[in-house]
């Protein structure tokens, strides 16, 4: 399965209803969400589950009833779980939840997998899950992320010649804030190494639509929404993951015209 052009990430694993009011917390929020951001043209969900308190959570259960609300009120919407640790989650946790609930997608911080000391354990993980059909987007936080992607494949811990990857923007800027030429150093090493990659981005800050459209640009794919972004190209706080959704496609067609 191919990543979507636009993929919503509309709550990731830190923030909460006092970061914005409508950060999607509880199954329902999510779901209509979703379907408030596949109508205003995202064709995916990057979906975190929270706990009763609203805490960042690795529960299949929890997944399988969003899967199932997701297919049954927003079926035209590709739908990816997350492993992301949190510094909570062990990789050995990471792995048993995707063993557990066979998603169609998955991402998956490479650093954090691969912090798994058993090499043939993490190699076992990335072949069970190419086996399975599990599409794999492999989150890359730098330069030197992206070296170890190409490595992982030549030596074969990573199956397939056409990963999918994330390119993560200004992680560990000051204020952690992105600008278009953070894609520069990336994709510049991505190419060099002939990765012939399923790629996307996300991006920090009120810049978001703008690197996210040097990306699609360049032949990439984005992930937006309130995960990592609050603001519109404006500077203003946005109402909703909806709008921002809306406004990359907005920005989009005014540059294909």
């Amino acid at each position: 399965m191919s990543l979507p052009r636009i993929m919503v990430a509309p709550n990731g694993a830190r923030r909460g209803k006092a970061d914005h009011p409508a950060l999607p917390v509880t199954i329902p929020e999510l779901v209509a969400c979703a379907a408030a951001c596949h109508a205003e043209g995202a064709g995916g969900i990057h979906a975190h589950v929270r706990d009763a308190d609203g805490h960042h959570v690795l529960d299949a259960g929890l997944y399988r009833e969003l899967i199932a609300e997701l297919s049954r009120q927003v079926p035209g919407m590709a739908i990816q779980i997350t492993t992301e640790a949190v510094g909570r989650y062990s990789p050995a946790e990471q792995r048993a939840l995707v063993a557990e609930l066979q998603p169609a997608m998955v991402s998956v911080a490479l650093r954090e997998i691969t912090a798994e000391p058993d090499a043939g354990l993490t190699r076992a993980f990335f072949h069970d899950c190419d086996a399975a059909g599990i599409a794999v987007q492999h989150i890359l936080y730098d330069v030197s992320e992206v070296d170890r992607l190409a490595e992982l494949i030549k030596d074969g811990t990573i199956p397939g010649e056409t990963p999918q990857l994330l390119h993560v923007l200004g992680r560990y800027s000051e204020g952690q804030v992105s600008s278009p030429a953070d894609l520069d150093a990336p994709l510049s090493r991505q190419r060099a190494l002939g990765l012939q990659a399923d790629w996307a981005v996300c991006a920090f800050g009120p810049a978001e639509t703008d690197c996210l459209l040097a990306a699609l640009e360049q032949g990439g794919k984005a992930r937006i929404g309130f995960e990592n972004n609050l603001f519109n190209a404006d500077g203003g706080l946005a109402a909703s993951n909806a709008e921002r959704v809306a406004e990359l496609v907005s920005r989009m067609d005014q540059v294909r015209r």
